[in-house]
C-alpha cells in the first residue's frame, strides 16, 4: 500500500470549501493521483491546515510545490459565472502547472470522447456518443449529456442536467439542478439556466432564464452567481 501511495502523481487542490473537499475524496477514493494539498489566494487564507493538509497561498505555491513535480485542479464552483474558476485555471497555466481532469470511475463516458484540461465528470453522469467537453468543465452527478453535444469552456453542469442531442453551449455558462435543455438549442455565451428550467429556444449572451417554459428575466449572471 505505501508503494501504491508512493508511485501516484502529486496534485494540489485549488480550493478549501466543500466543494474542494468533495473533490479530494473523489481522487483518494477514485484516482491515481495523491492530493498532498490545497491552496487559494493569500489573502484567503484562514487556517494553515484543511482536512488534514496543509494550506499553501497561491502566490507561493511554486516555490513549496513546484510545477515540475506537481500537477493542480481548480475545484471551485460557479462564483462570478465561473469567472473566477476561468481565471485561476489560466493563472495556473502561466506559473507552469499541468491541471488534471478527474473521471469518476462510475460516470458512463464513450472511449475517444474529447475531454478537456480541468474538467471533474462525477459519478451517474452520462456523457453520450460524440460528444465534446472543452477546457475547466464541471459535470456533476447524474447528468446526461446528449449525443453530438457541445459544451465550451468554464461551464458548469448541475445534478440531474439534461441535454437532448446536438446541444452547443458557449463558454462560462451556469445549468442549475435539474435543468433541461431541449435538442438542438444553442447556448449563448455566459448564460445561466436556473434550476428546474426547460429551455426550448436558443437563449442570449449574459441572460438569466428560470422556469417552465424557460424565460429570461431582468437580472444578469453576475447578480445571481454570488457564491
Amino acid at each position: 500500500l505505501r508503494s501504491e501511495v508512493m508511485n501516484k502523481t502529486s496534485v494540489v487542490i485549488f480550493g478549501n470549501r466543500t466543494f474542494a473537499d468533495l473533490t479530494r475524496f473523489c481522487l483518494l477514493h477514485d484516482s491515481p493521483w495523491q492530493v498532498v494539498a490545497f491552496t487559494v489566494d493569500k489573502e484567503h487564507v484562514t487556517e494553515k491546515v484543511h482536512d488534514g493538509l496543509p494550506v499553501v497561498p497561491f502566490e507561493d505555491l511554486p516555490q513549496i510545490y513546484p510545477p515540475a513535480s506537481t500537477k493542480i485542479l481548480i475545484s471551485l464552483g460557479y462564483a462570478q459565472i465561473n469567472g473566477l474558476r476561468k481565471d485561476r485555471f489560466y493563472q495556473a497555466m502561466e506559473m507552469g502547472y499541468e491541471p488534471i481532469t478527474y473521471v469518476s470511475s462510475r460516470a458512463v463516458v464513450w472511449p475517444d470522447t474529447p475531454l478537456g484540461k480541468n474538467c471533474l465528470v462525477f459519478e451517474q453522469a452520462v456523457l453520450q456518443p460524440l460528444c465534446r467537453i472543452g477546457d475547466n468543465v464541471i459535470i456533476r452527478s447524474g447528468a446526461n449529456i446528449g449525443h453530438h453535444c457541445l459544451i465550451g469552456n468554464h461551464s458548469f453542469v448541475s445534478t440531474g442536467v439534461t441535454f437532448g442531442g446536438n446541444v452547443v453551449v458557449g463558454e462560462q455558462c451556469f445549468f442549475g439542478v435539474g435543468a433541461v435543455v431541449r435538442n438542438g438549442i444553442r447556448i449563448a455565451d455566459r448564460t445561466f439556466v436556473g434550476a428546474g428550467a426547460v429551455v426550448l429556444t436558443d437563449t442570449e449572451p449574459d441572460g438569466v432564464y428560470v422556469r417552465n417554459p424557460a424565460r429570461k428575466i431582468d437580472k444578469t449572471p453576475m447578480e445571481v452567481s454570488s457564491r
